[in-house]
């Protein structure tokens, strides 16, 4: 016990001789502010690369697998998942009816029900929310 105390002793006592040394006048006067400056933008850049490693998104490790489960349980239909499949390569209603021979009407119906499925009030929701639950790569 003895030496742990005598150990965090030493330690503080390391801490408040190289406070004093460094005499916060003394060292704002003996530096340049471009140090200063350089070592702020040493910390953004180091915390900018550190968020862009974290929030870039990394690819799949495994090839994908479609979630079948999640199709059954919302009621998306087959035609109603190539339908989806041509939304999220950014194809127009008019492109999507000619790849799958049937008019724009009905692929403007699919559309609404893929947004009633999916509880998205948008092309980009829909397609975000069909990410999230695997049914889109």
């Amino acid at each position: 016990m003895k030496r742990i105390v005598i150990g965090y002793g030493l330690a503080l006592a390391a801490l408040a001789l190289l406070v004093e040394w460094m005499d916060w006048r003394h060292v704002t006067q003996k530096w340049s502010t471009s140090l200063y400056v350089l070592c702020v933008a040493l910390l953004f850049a180091s915390l900018g690369v550190w968020l862009g490693n974290r929030l870039t998104p990394r690819p799949r490790s495994s090839p994908f697998a479609r979630n079948d489960q999640a199709i059954a349980s919302l009621g998306i239909s087959a035609r109603e998942v190539e339908v989806l499949d041509l939304l999220a390569e950014g194809c127009p209603n008019k492109v999507i009816a000619r790849r799958l021979a049937i008019s724009p009407n009905t692929v403007k119906t699919h559309v609404g029900r893929l947004f009633e499925k999916l509880e998205a009030a948008n092309r980009t929701q829909a397609i975000a929310r069909a990410r999230a639950l695997d049914i889109l790569p």
